[in-house]
């Protein structure tokens, strides 16, 4: 079926990168669906696909190697996808989470002009030393070793300045030169496929605008060097009286948009940690006391660390975790932040009316949810989980589970619930990475008694009521305003009343043709009656003299109007045709 699409700029716009993402996406088999539109430029590109044979890979593992393929921002924006399974599924997740980026780095004196550009001075009046060679580079920036005089910039006791020369060694993340302006490109051209997507049904339940826009801010945000840089004084704040943890301290005068300076942090990462010798009482330390912290932050300050993979999370040489890269970080906002404690309440208490409830109300739900079906399946949900064993409680399995019944019924949850939800998996893998005996529900066993006495604390319910007041306060205020303008406008005979309707084409048209048959067969069966002419098998003739000639009925069968039969007979085929539409739908408002 030709597809009409509406005025999109981004088709038009950068037309040679498009040209070569749609070419990537057809090699990969990827980019059939744009076919549906009849794109002039992108024509051609579609009716052929080159590269190796790929009978062997599963479309997911395409997907991958496609946006591998595509570069940075393709990369990091999979990587973004990955944390969303209630919008993509939980398998073409995983899948995503394997993408790594491996951007070549800029050379040293491109670097050198960035640094001197943001600071406003020689790299030499700031650095006492500077690593020309990254340590890594990825799809945003590349870091590099250096070291700063603590007699320049302001030094706090915890700072490891080295005593014999005074020195403190840092870390400079650098953002890739001309980064901001491929990225917008790119993400213009993921928006205007995302446009695309929207207009196909099987695609359009997922709200992929929707989708792509959220994910399009985060990148944004990561952007942003100055964002992580209030990030990580925001943790330091948080964490300054806690002698297990260690993030680290950004030094404000050395940081800008594009750059950021922070103290170094050494140590193992977890990978590295498990392999080394660590001992087990150690290893099992940390699962325990990084899962403690990561709880604290989701359900005490409602700010996480958004990325726990063990490359993230360090165990420093005095025993201390580390944590790393404070560019993703997940937010949750008190409201959000109370319906996650309410569903936690709800599991625990088998309340499976109550949890259908909360995923309504969290969720973008579609208008034709099944309601009778998600509360059966929420009740298995709950069934199977509620009864397990808090020891061996399968966190990270009850999670997927819940996201897959989530995504059967094409409900899509709020960004900020489908990073929770992937912290959490990661979370519990990674402990179980290092202490296979780890329980991520057993550690939350504290957290749940203090959700409940929350939820009952006098603190919360006076919290509660001056919300409800200010928004009543609001209502009060604005309500005389706009009667007003209702009345002023029912007086003035200017007041509209729109009205959306949401798939009642198929019943309308039933409707219609339902009449239409009614009529045609009413109207048939008066031409019979009435023997309207022509007329077959007629029982009297006039005759060549002009006398009247009468006929037998054939076979009983006499005086029938031609176009009342007619009539008759097309009316019963559409009834039939109506009948057996309504019988393959299996209801009067759903398509045949």
């Amino acid at each position: 079926m030709k597809r009409t699409i509406p005025s999109v700029p981004q088709l038009y716009r950068n037309v040679r990168r498009w040209t070569e993402i749609v070419s990537i996406l057809s090699k990969y088999g990827l980019a059939d669906w744009l076919s549906q539109f009849h794109i002039d430029f992108l024509t051609n590109l579609l009716s052929a696909s080159e590269g190796q044979s790929q009978s062997n890979l599963t479309q997911h593992q395409r997907i991958r190697m496609a946006l591998a393929e595509l570069g940075p921002t393709f990369i990091k924006f999979g990587q973004l996808l990955s944390t969303r399974p209630d919008a993509i599924g939980q398998e073409l997740a995983e899948e995503l989470s394997k993408l790594q980026s491996d951007t070549p780095s800029d050379d040293f004196e491109t670097v050198k002009s960035i640094i001197e550009e943001e600071l406003g001075k020689p790299l030499d009046e700031v650095f006492v030393d500077f690593k020309t060679a990254p340590i890594a580079s990825a799809s945003i920036g590349q870091v590099h070793l250096a070291k700063i005089s603590a007699d320049k910039f302001s030094c706090e006791p915890a700072d490891p300045v080295d005593p014999k020369n005074g020195m403190i060694d840092v870390v400079v993340k650098v953002r890739h030169a001309g980064n901001e302006t491929i990225i917008e490109t790119d993400l213009d051209i993921i928006s205007g496929l995302a446009q695309l997507a929207q207009r196909i049904e099987e695609f359009k339940a997922y709200q992929p605008v929707q989708v792509v826009n959220a994910l399009s801010r985060s990148m944004r945000r990561e952007l942003d060097f100055e964002r992580e840089q209030r990030n990580l004084i925001q943790f330091a704040g948080m964490f300054e009286k806690n002698n297990s943890i260690v993030t680290p301290r950004p030094y404000p005068d050395l940081c800008s948009s594009r750059m950021i300076t922070m103290q170094r942090i050494v140590g193992k990462d977890l990978k590295e940690a498990s392999r080394n010798g660590t001992s087990k009482e150690k290893l099992s330390w940390v699962a325990s006391t990084g899962a403690d912290l990561y709880l604290q932050m989701i359900f005490n300050h409602g700010f996480y660390h958004g990325d726990p993979h063990p490359g993230n999370i360090l165990l420093t040489d005095d025993g201390k975790i580390g944590l790393l890269d404070f560019g993703m970080v997940g937010r949750i906002s008190e409201q959000l932040r109370e319906d996650i404690e309410s569903m936690l309440v709800a599991i625990v208490n088998q309340d499976v009316s109550m949890l259908t409830s909360l995923i309504r109300r969290v969720g973008n739900c579609p208008p034709d949810l099944d309601d009778a079906a998600l509360s059966n399946d929420i009740a298995d949900f709950v069934g199977q989980y509620s009864t397990q064993n808090v020891s061996h409680f399968d966190m990270s399995g009850a999670l997927k589970d819940f996201v897959t019944v989530v995504r059967q019924f094409k409900i899509t949850l709020p960004a900020e619930a489908s990073l929770l939800i992937k912290v959490l998996v990661t979370l519990e893998g990674t402990g179980r990475m290092l202490a296979p005996d780890f329980s991520l529900m057993e550690i939350m066993k504290p957290f749940q008694r203090m959700l409940i006495l929350k939820r009952l604390s006098p603190t919360r319910q006076m919290r509660k009521m001056r919300r409800f007041y200010l928004e009543v306060e609001q209502l009060i205020d604005a309500l005389p305003t706009r009667l007003t303008n209702i009345l002023e406008q029912v007086q003035s005979g200017s007041f509209d009343v729109h009205l959306v309707h949401r798939r009642l084409g198929p019943t309308a048209n039933r409707l219609v043709v339902g009449l239409m048959t009614s009529a045609l067969f009413l109207g048939s069966s008066l031409m019979l009656s009435y023997k309207v002419p022509p007329i077959l098998f007629p029982t009297e003739v006039m005759g060549p003299d002009g006398q009247i000639v009468r006929h037998l009925p054939w076979h009983g069968v006499m005086d029938l109007s031609a176009l009342g039969l007619a009539g008759v007979i097309v009316s019963l085929l559409m009834g039939l045709r109506l009948m057996w539409a309504i019988r393959k739908s299996g209801n009067l408002d759903e398509r045949s």
